[in-house]
């Protein structure tokens, strides 16, 4: 989580350059390059009934990380990781259905308004952005259904082709906003700091504790995340937050603990 959020504040660094379309884009060819050579997934076939489902999750992928990307060029990392943490908390609380699950809803639903632009608050809120967050939330929802889907099929070499199909979807973007300023041997190595700590590494360092502890341990350990956001934020991009924010996202994180520890044994959290 930590590599991630400090993967975020990396890619934000490059916006003035190349834009959040072509931050996205160098992320994800970046990382699909370190994946491919970590994990090479050539040795694993990929059947042709399982296309459709890794074609949708390399394009939930994608389509996430250039929602996510766009919402942190004008609202703050931890509000925009919060925001987003809603999509899979909804699926990991829908896969239940229990009346408990449902109230971490609401909490949730809770923190999400104290969030929301009309709050006073120490940094004002694009609505834009916050909308690129709550898009990046939904996309956040399907990548985990077609990942449960394709990982099953495909095991660890999913999320190196996935990671493939991601860069493939977005980089035409990317692109098209930066064109030849994508080559700039500066702006190539902050991407390659950019795909490792926000890509191939935490990837890597999640497919190992995820064979070392349960499920539910895991998810609520990662329900942490948008409060590590915030303090990424503060810490190296100097994004103050008013005490509502905060406790929007202290809400935020315990109705995601809430959910991760009352959720069906079975079900995939985050």
């Amino acid at each position: 989580m930590v590599s991630i959020q400090y993967g975020a504040t990396l890619a934000e660094r490059l916006f003035p350059a190349v834009g959040a379309q072509g931050t996205t884009a160098l992320r994800l060819t970046v990382a699909a390059v370190m994946l491919g050579v970590a994990l090479r997934p050539w040795r694993t076939r990929v059947r042709r009934s399982d296309f459709g489902v890794l074609l949708g999750y390399g394009a939930c992928l994608g389509a996430m990380n250039l929602c996510f990307y766009m919402a942190l060029r004008t609202i703050p990392l931890g509000i925009a990781v919060a925001i987003e943490f809603s999509g899979p908390l909804v699926v990991a609380v829908l896969s239940s259905r229990r009346a408990v699950d449902f109230a971490w809803i609401g909490l949730a639903v809770v923190g999400l308004a104290l969030l929301s632009p009309g709050v006073h608050s120490a940094h004002h809120l694009d609505l834009v952005g916050v909308g690129f967050a709550a898009a990046a939330g939904a996309l956040w929802g399907l990548y985990i259904v077609f990942g449960q889907r394709v990982g099953r099929a495909l095991g660890g070499a999913a999320s190196a082709y996935g990671t493939v199909v991601a860069a493939l979807v977005v980089l035409p973007v990317g692109v098209a906003h930066a064109g030849m300023g994508l080559l700039q041997p500066g702006i190539l190595m902050g991407a390659i700091g950019v795909g490792l700590f926000s890509s191939a590494l935490p990837y890597s360092l999640e497919m190992v504790a995820l064979t070392r502890m349960p499920t539910r341990v895991y998810g609520t350990m990662t329900s942490v995340e948008p409060a590590i956001g915030a303090v990424m934020g503060l810490v190296l991009l100097h994004q103050a937050l008013g005490a509502g924010q905060w406790a929007g996202i202290g809400v935020v994180v315990v109705a995601a603990i809430g959910a991760a520890l009352t959720g069906r044994k079975e079900a995939v959290l985050f």
